[in-house]
């Protein structure tokens, strides 16, 4: 899962939140000398993540991509579903979608001190860029997918991936509405 799924499914505190975008940004870090709720929040991202890389809808998602680009399936995916979470969001929260990522960038900003330098930076261009709201609109997600393609350090086929989620939309679409009910009622029995 990606950004907003993370903090969308994490134990409802702003520690545990940042714990949970933390889960991506671990390397060096000494996770002993954080506070308890943003352990809980790592805790949380890998068991999240788990359940999803193994779940049969995402599995098979990765099935309807083309072989050339399957081994970035499950990148593609992360961020695709932030998409479709927002798209459906009624189903899944009570919350205002706009209120909700106003307050998760509040508490990004205040809990800055939290993170590790590269996380830091990646949170504040989040924020500043609006990457959830920006995430409402396909073709950002394409826009997101290339700029990861680009960062990529090997010759890949990542690049227009976007190409082949437009022509697969209403199955990826479908594999999500039937997957994400089961990752929410998991996240919520996670200690």
């Amino acid at each position: 899962m990606n950004h907003l799924a993370h903090v969308f499914l994490a134990p409802d505190s702003p520690e545990a939140r940042v714990g949970s975008i933390l889960g991506d940004f671990t390397r060096g870090v000494d996770l002993s000398t954080l506070p308890d709720a943003v352990k809980q929040g790592v805790r949380h991202h890998r068991a999240v993540d788990s359940f999803t890389d193994q779940h049969p809808n995402v599995l098979a998602s990765k099935q309807v991509f083309s072989r050339q680009r399957r081994r970035f399936a499950g990148v593609a995916l992360d961020i695709l579903y932030d998409h479709f979470l927002l798209k459906h969001w009624g189903r899944f929260s009570d919350i205002e979608q706009e209120a909700f990522i106003r307050g998760i960038y509040n508490e990004l900003q205040q809990k800055e001190h939290l993170m590790p330098d590269n996380m830091a930076r990646i949170t504040r261009r989040m924020v500043w860029h609006d990457w959830f709201g920006a995430y409402r609109d396909l073709e950002n997600i394409g826009y997101a997918l290339d700029r990861v393609a680009g960062r990529i350090r090997f010759k890949n086929e990542f690049t227009g991936m976007i190409v082949e989620i437009r022509a697969n939309e209403c199955e990826l679409e479908k594999h999500f509405l039937s997957f994400f009910p089961d990752l929410q009622k998991f996240a919520g029995g996670i200690e």
